[in-house]
C-alpha cells in the first residue's frame, strides 16, 4: 500500500505534466493499455508503478522514438519474489529451546546463583529469627488489644454506624429503623459467634494445658504471641527486612523505546512520529534476555545503526536507565539498518558478576576454550589462546595490564606453557605470573632490558624456524593440518610445547632508536607465522597508533581486545579497518566501564566483554598454584628456576655493526650469502644457524632482516671464471649511513 505522501507526489507530477506549458499530452488510458496489451512487445501484466523518461537511444518498442514510454520497474509477476517455498527454505529460524538452556556452563551458573540466592536469605534470616522473635513479643500486647477492639467493633456493627448516623440527620425514619433492625440481627449473630468461639478457644487451650506435651504447649504459646505480634506490628517498622534488596528496574516496552528514539534527534525518525508513524519496526516481541530486556527492528530508511551508538547517551536519557545499562548493537548478518538493543537490570560496571571458574582450583589445556569474561547479559565468553596473536589497546587506567595478566594467568596454568612476559611500565604488575612461571621475565624499559628482550625475541624466531622445519619433517599421520596440536605439545621430545609472549606496553619496544626496528621485524613474524607453530605473542599498549602498534602487527593479530580509545583512528587500529564506521567504537565506554572492551575473536563478531576481575593479590595465589603444578609435573624452567639469563652483547655488536665489520670499505657492494658466512664465521654463537641454510635462504633470510632499516637488498654482479654472475647483495654505504644515523638520534637523545 502507497503512503498518502507518496499518493500526494504522485498527483502533484501528474499536475505538472498536464500543465499547458509543459509540453506534455493527454493520454487515453484504456487506449494506451489496449495498444500495449495487443504489441507484442509489451510486457505481459500491467503495473501501476511505472515512469516515463524519454530516451534518445532505445524505447520499448524498438522504434527509437525519443517520446515513447520506458518501463522502470518491471511488472509484479516477474519480480514477485521467490514464492512460498523459497522464502520458506531461507527462513531464519528461532532455536526451540533457548541458548542459555542448551549450555551446560549458563545452566550451572544459573543453578549456582539461584542456590546461593536462597541460601543467603536463609542464613540472613535465621541469623537475625532471634530478634525477630523478641520484636514479636514486644509487640504482642499491642496486638492482642487491637484483636480485642476490632472483635468488638466488629460484634457492635460499628461499620454501619456512619450510614444509620446519615440517616438520622436526613431524618429518615423509615430508613433508620431498616438499619436498626439489621444492626440487630447482625449483633445478635456475631455474638454467638463470639461466644461460641470463645469457649471452643478456651477449651482448646485447656485440653493443651492438661493433656500436651510441654514442647507442644511452648509451641502452641509461642505460635499465639507471633501472631499478636505479627498483628501489631507498625506499617513503617516492617519485623522482617529484606535478605536481599532486587534492583528496581522498568520493564521495557514498545512505547518506552518509541519514545527514547524518539528523543535522540535524528529526523528520519522524528519525521515518521511526527506523522503518525512508530518510526520503528519491531521484528520480534521485547523478550527477557538475561539480566535484562531485549528489542530487536528495523530503523527507518537511511538510518543506521552507527547513528543510535553515537547518540548512546541520549538513547540513555530517553530510557531512564543509567548508561552502563543500554547497550545498542549491530546485527552483522542483516543490513546496516537493523538495531539490536539491550537493556540491564543493572549497570554492567556494577553489576554483579559471577567468580571466574579457574580462580580456586582447575587446569587449562590452550588448545580449548576458556572463560575470561562474561557478556552484557552474564554469560560466559570463551578465548582459545592457542593459534592467535592478540592486541589489546585502551587508554591509562582502563584495565589494559589487568586484561594481559589474566590472559598470562590462562596460559600459566597449562603445565606444557612457557611464558615470556615483559612490563615494559616497570611497576611489576606482570609479576605475579613472571616470578612465579615465566621462561623469561623482565621489569623495567631501560637498555639492559630492551636487550634482555631482544636477545629472548632472537631465540624465538630462531626457534620459530626450528619449529616449521620440525612440523614439515613430521609424518602426516602425525601432523595432517601442519600445525602444533594438544598430543603434539604433550610430546616433549618434540619441543612443541606452546609458548606465550606477553608484552605489556609494547610501544617502548617498537619507538627505541636502536632496536626499535629489528623487534617490530621480530614481532611481525611472529604474529604472521608463530600461531601455527604454537607461539602465541601478546601485545598490550596504551598508545594504539601506526606508531606505537604497527601495521604489520595490527592487520595480523587474529584476537583484538579494545577497552576505551578516544578516537576512530586508535579504534581502527585495535579492532581493523573500519570498525568505527560499522558501529563496533570503544569511544562509548564510560571511565567506569574498567575491564569492558569489545573483543573480536573465536571466528565471531565483536562482542562486548567484562573480563574477570583479578586483583594483584588473587593473581599472586593463582600464579603460587600455577607453580605448583608446573613443579609436580616438572616443566618449570628459566627465570622462575632461578637461572639467569645472559644476552649477548647488543650494545655495539649489533647487526648492522656486524656487516661493516666484515665488509671492508673498498668493497662497495657484496653479496648476501657472502655476508651470512662471514657474520657465521665472525660471531658463530649469534649466526652460526644462518650459515646452516642454503644460499637462497641466507640472501632471502638476510633480506628480511634488514628490511626493517629501510635497507634495500638489489642485484649485483660479478665476474667468477670468465663468467659474470649476478646475485642480490647490499651496499655498504647504505649500511653505514643507517648506523650513523642510528648513532646520531642516540646520541641526541
Amino acid at each position: 500500500m502507497n503512503h498518502p505522501d507518496d499518493e500526494n507526489e504522485l498527483f502533484n507530477r501528474l499536475e505538472a505534466d498536464m500543465a499547458p506549458d509543459s509540453g506534455a499530452e493527454v493520454v487515453d488510458l484504456g487506449k494506451a493499455r489496449s495498444a500495449r496489451d495487443g504489441s507484442a512487445d509489451s510486457i505481459e501484466e500491467h503495473t501501476p508503478d511505472y515512469d516515463t523518461a524519454p530516451s534518445p537511444d532505445s524505447t520499448a518498442d524498438g522504434s527509437g522514438d525519443p517520446s515513447a514510454r520506458v518501463m522502470v520497474d518491471q511488472p509484479t509477476a516477474t519480480v514477485a519474489g521467490p514464492g512460498y517455498l523459497g522464502r520458506l527454505m531461507a527462513a531464519r529460524r528461532r532455536a526451540v529451546v533457548p541458548v542459555w538452556l542448551k549450555s551446560t556452563a549458563e545452566l550451572k551458573t544459573a543453578a549456582e546463583w539461584v542456590a546461593r540466592h536462597y541460601a543467603h536469605a536463609a542464613g540472613y534470616h535465621a541469623l537475625r529469627s532471634p530478634v525477630y522473635a523478641a520484636r514479636l513479643t514486644l509487640q504482642s500486647p499491642a496486638g492482642a488489644a487491637k484483636f480485642i477492639g476490632g472483635t468488638l467493633r466488629w460484634v457492635a456493627d460499628r461499620e454501619g454506624e456512619p450510614v444509620r448516623l446519615a440517616a438520622v440527620r436526613r431524618e429518615d425514619a423509615a430508613e433508620y429503623l431498616k438499619l436498626s433492625r439489621q444492626r440487630d440481627g447482625r449483633v445478635r449473630l456475631r455474638t454467638l459467634v463470639s461466644v461460641l468461639a470463645m469457649f471452643v478457644g478456651l477449651g482448646a487451650a485447656l485440653a493443651i494445658y492438661v493433656l500436651a506435651p510441654g514442647w507442644l504447649q511452648a509451641l502452641s504459646v509461642s505460635a499465639l504471641v507471633m501472631a499478636l505480634g505479627f498483628n501489631g506490628r507498625h506499617a513503617d517498622a516492617p519485623v522482617i527486612h529484606r535478605a536481599v534488596e532486587m534492583p528496581k528496574a522498568v520493564k521495557l516496552t514498545s512505547d518506552i523505546v518509541l519514545r527514547a528514539l524518539g528523543a535522540l534527534g535524528i529526523p528520519a525518525i522524528n519525521q515518521a512520529q511526527g506523522k503518525g508513524r512508530d518510526g520503528f519496526e519491531f521484528t520480534a516481541p521485547i523478550t527477557r534476555d538475561g539480566p535484562g530486556w531485549r528489542a530487536e527492528g528495523n530503523l527507518p530508511y537511511g538510518v543506521t545503526v552507527t547513528d543510535i551508538i553515537e547518540r548512546r547517551e541520549r538513547l540513555a536519557s530517553g530510557l531512564r536507565r543509567p548508561l552502563g545499562c543500554v547497550w545498542p548493537e549491530a546485527v552483522s548478518h542483516e543490513h546496516t539498518g537493523r538495531l539490536v538493543l539491550w537493556v540491564g537490570d543493572q549497570d554492567m560496571s556494577t553489576a554483579p558478576k559471577p567468580p571466574w571458574p579457574l580462580l580456586k582450583s582447575g587446569t587449562v589445556d590452550l588448545f580449548k576454550p576458556v572463560a575470561f569474561g562474561t557478556d552484557q547479559r552474564g554469560r560466559w565468553v570463551e578465548i582459545t589462546l592457542m593459534y592467535i596473536a592478540a592486541v589489546i589497546g585502551a587508554i591509562p587506567r582502563m584495565g589494559k595490564t589487568f586484561l594481559l595478566r589474566l590472559l598470562l594467568l590462562i596460559a600459566a596454568l597449562d603445565v606444557r606453557a612457557e611464558l615470556h612476559t615483559y612490563d615494559l611500565k616497570g611497576t611489576g604488575d606482570l609479576d605475579p605470573v613472571g616470578e612465579a612461571v615465566s621462561h623469561r621475565h623482565r621489569a623495567g624499559e631501560d637498555d639492559e632490558d630492551i636487550e634482555y628482550a631482544l636477545a629472548d625475541m632472537r631465540e624465538l624466531q630462531e626457534e620459530l624456524r626450528r619449529r616449521a622445519k620440525m612440523i614439515r619433517s613430521l609424518p602426516r599421520d602425525i601432523c595432517p593440518e601442519s600445525k602444533v596440536t594438544s598430543a603434539l605439545a604433550d610430546k616433549r621430545s618434540l619441543g612443541l610445547h606452546p609458548i606465550v609472549v606477553g608484552v605489556d606496553e609494547c610501544q617502548k619496544w617498537f619507538e627505541h632508536p636502536e632496536y626499535g626496528k629489528e623487534l617490530e621485524q621480530i614481532c611481525t613474524d611472529l604474529v604472521k607465522r608463530g600461531p601455527a607453530t604454537g607461539i602465541v605473542l601478546l601485545l598490550a599498549t596504551q598508545r594504539p597508533d601506526a606508531k606505537s602498534l604497527p601495521t604489520g602487527i595490527s592487520a595480523n593479530a587474529s584476537a583484538r581486545f579494545c577497552l576505551k580509545v578516544m578516537g576512530q583512528l586508535e579504534n581502527d587500529m585495535v579492532l581493523g579497518t573500519s570498525s568505527y564506521r560499522r558501529g563496533v567504537r570503544a569511544t562509548m565506554f564510560s571511565w567506569a566501564d574498567k575491564g569492558i572492551h569489545y573483543f573480536m575473536g573465536e571466528g565471531a563478531d565483536a562482542r562486548i566483554v567484562a573480563a574477570s576481575n583479578i586483583d594483584a593479590p588473587t593473581a599472586e595465589a593463582i600464579g603460587l598454584r600455577a607453580r605448583a603444578l608446573r613443579e609436580a609435573a616438572g616443566t618449570l624452567s628459566g627465570h622462575a628456576l632461578g637461572e639467569v639469563f645472559e644476552p649477548a652483547a647488543t650494545t655495539s655488536t649489533t647487526l648492522l655493526a656486524d656487516i661493516l665489520a666484515v665488509t671492508p670499505e673498498k668493497e662497495a657492494k657484496v653479496w648476501n650469502e657472502t655476508v651470512v658466512e662471514r657474520l657465521a664465521e665472525l660471531r658463530p654463537e649469534l649466526y652460526g644457524e644462518w650459515a646452516a641454510m642454503t644460499g637462497e635462504e641466507q640472501t632471502a633470510h638476510l633480506t628480511a632482516m634488514l628490511k626493517p632499516y629501510g635497507i634495500a637488498a638489489g642485484q649485483v654482479g660479478r665476474r667468477i671464471d670468465g663468467k659474470f654472475v649476478n646475485k642480490r647483495g647490499i651496499k655498504r654505504a647504505d649500511i653505514a649511513n643507517m648506523v650513523a644515523e642510528r648513532d646520531g638520534n642516540r646520541d641526541a637523545g
